[in-house]
């Protein structure tokens, strides 16, 4: 069975602040995507065209990569097949797929808000599964994030539940909290790059088939899209997800998960949101409000709150999954 570590902290300064730089990069990377994808939808692309498109191009990239780390190890990868599957399935596909399913029925704003519970999907499952009682202070963190959240996000503006999107919105975090706890498994002796790069082929695998089932719409515009006035080709956009917020961005959020544990990689993930929101005004004009700037400053306290909170959790060493 799987192990993870490193839920507690335990490590020295540098490390955590290694972890924490790593996965505040991570995070801007993943958030570029949405401002990327936006002028493509407006243009025509299906959601699943540009999903697809996006992991292809990560896995090409990072596929050689992570073979060649394994430095001829195939059975090092064969140990691992399950985790590796497990990984590509929920983390990478369903993930992605769940949410794409669940801004059919609502709005996006409410459709991230309900994903971005991820972290305390992590917090409950390292308390139920291996009795990891978090502290007053991440417990507080937590609330203080998920505030902050809540104004980034604007949900305050009115919302419409239904009840599918729901249900597929909460299917992703799963997915997205299985991301984390996953990425966390330092002890399978796969590098981060493997893992990475199995997620990523086996993930466009699962999408390409529901494609070609019909699961997955897949319509492609070759038409030139706008950023901040600037008109460029329609590839340009799809090398840059495929680049940066797939290959870089899986990387990257694999290396942190495991400097700094699940749970506390997971709530500075929270992060993307307010770059999300950064990179739409960037590259879309969409200015944030006021009330999105104090969010995005509750967000970051309240990771700063989960992170003081970690040295009360007690040291716990090989957490089966």
């Amino acid at each position: 069975m799987a192990t993870m570590t490193h839920d507690a902290v335990v490590a020295v300064p540098p490390r955590s602040a290694s972890g924490i730089t790593i996965a505040l990069l991570s995070a801007m990377s993943f958030a570029l995507s949405g401002a990327l994808v936006s002028p493509l939808l407006d243009a025509g692309w299906s959601a699943g065209a540009v999903v697809l498109v996006r992991i292809g191009v990560g896995a090409a990239v990072v596929l050689p990569f992570g073979v060649a780390a394994l430095r001829g190890n195939w059975a090092l990868l064969g140990r691992n097949l399950g985790l590796v599957t497990m990984y590509g399935v929920l983390a990478v596909a369903g993930a992605q797929f769940c949410y794409f399913s669940a801004v059919q029925y609502l709005e996006v704003g409410p459709a991230l808000l309900i994903e971005y519970t991820a972290p305390a999907g992590v917090v409950v499952w390292l308390w139920v599964r291996h009795h990891q009682r978090p502290g007053r202070l991440t417990i507080a963190g937590a609330a203080v994030a998920g505030v902050g959240l809540l104004l980034v996000l604007d949900v305050f503006a009115g919302i419409g539940l239904h009840a599918g999107g729901v249900a597929w919105a909460l299917a992703a975090m799963v997915g997205a909290a299985s991301y984390f706890v996953i990425s966390a498994d330092d002890t399978t002796g796969l590098p981060p790059i493997t893992l990475a790069a199995g997620g990523l082929v086996v993930g466009g695998v699962l999408l390409g088939v529901l494609g070609l089932l019909g699961v997955l719409p897949l319509r492609a515009v070759r038409a030139s899209v706008d950023y901040a006035g600037v008109e460029v080709d329609w590839w340009v956009p799809l090398v840059l997800l495929g680049l940066v917020t797939a290959s870089f961005a899986y990387v990257a959020g694999i290396a942190a998960a495991r400097l700094l544990g699940s749970r506390l990689a997971s709530f500075v993930a929270l992060s993307e949101v307010v770059a999300g929101v950064l990179w739409a005004w960037l590259l879309l004009g969409q200015l944030p409000g006021p009330l999105q700037a104090i969010g995005g400053l509750l967000v970051l306290a309240g990771v700063v709150g989960v992170k003081l909170g970690e040295k009360s959790t007690p040291e716990v060493q090989q957490i089966p999954l």
